[in-house]
């Protein structure tokens, strides 16, 4: 099932020169409108700049996500997790908004590398690494999408034709908020439901991997990774967010790790 595919971001696409816990552990998030690390924050890796997807806890950190391939060493044809060199986990990752650096705790890369696997849906589908955040700044952290709200949870699949929502943050579009917020179409799922084909006006670009992308009903439906060329040209390609942290809890201790909900509700208007 090999395919000519070009990662949004990686190896040298963009190089640059306190929570109080409640009795069932969900932190205590800083209000949408006050917290400077969010969904949709840019992050910085040896490899470059990326976009941060979603936030999640357990019942001692919080984490902030990103693409796997955001810390790959790769050409940017390079997008077989299982076979590509990356950075390792332990890397410092610094997040805007943040005071100190996060740190890399798990990367679906180094995991399936790992584990030996061999699945080439797996391989190309599976594309995500969790950040996490340094205590000082878990106060500053919201979970919500800026612009949609949400997520709601997760939306486990997006039909032809349905409606998905993306909010990158690429620095090639020099600050202009704007142009972040996307509608976008499916094309539905492909690498044996590893992967939801999106296409969005317009597609996402170098710099706007990792970022989040909602399904039709607001909830988390994927992670940014790649750009096609062929056969279809500037489709973009999403991680599944389900399949994602099925993965990570099946083979590290992370099995605690939740997808935190939005504080702002979904509304899917601009």
């Amino acid at each position: 099932m090999s395919r000519w595919i070009v990662a949004v971001c990686a190896a040298g696409a963009l190089v640059l020169g306190g929570v109080a816990h409640q009795a069932d552990a969900r932190p205590r998030w800083a209000t949408a409108k006050a917290a400077a690390i969010h969904p949709g924050v840019q992050t910085f890796t040896p490899s470059g700049q990326c976009t941060a997807n979603f936030v999640f806890y357990d019942k001692k950190d919080v984490y902030i996500g990103q693409a796997g391939h955001c810390s790959s060493k790769g050409l940017p044809n390079e997008t077989n997790g299982c076979t590509t060199a990356h950075y390792p986990l332990g890397t410092k990752v610094r997040i805007e908004g943040a005071a100190q650096r996060g740190t890399i705790v798990y990367n679906s890369w180094a995991t399936m590398r790992s584990v030996g696997e061999k699945d080439e849906s797996t391989c190309y589908g599976n594309d995500f690494a969790l950040v996490r955040i340094a205590p000082g700044d878990r106060a500053k952290v919201n979970p919500s999408i800026p612009v949609w709200g949400g997520p709601t949870g997760i939306d486990y699949h997006a039909g032809f034709g349905e409606t998905t929502y993306t909010y990158g943050d690429s620095e090639l579009r020099a600050g202009i908020d704007a142009l972040s917020p996307k509608f976008g179409v499916s094309t539905g799922d492909d690498y044996d439901g590893w992967t939801h084909g999106i296409y969005t006006v317009t597609p996402g670009i170098f710099g706007d991997s990792g970022s989040a992308v909602l399904g039709p009903t607001g909830g988390a439906l994927g992670v940014l990774s790649t750009v096609e060329v062929l056969p279809r040209p500037l489709e973009n390609n999403a991680s599944d967010i389900g399949k994602i942290l099925e993965y990570m809890k099946r083979y590290t201790n992370l099995d605690a790790v939740m997808l935190a909900k939005g504080t702002v509700p979904f509304s899917g208007v601009l």
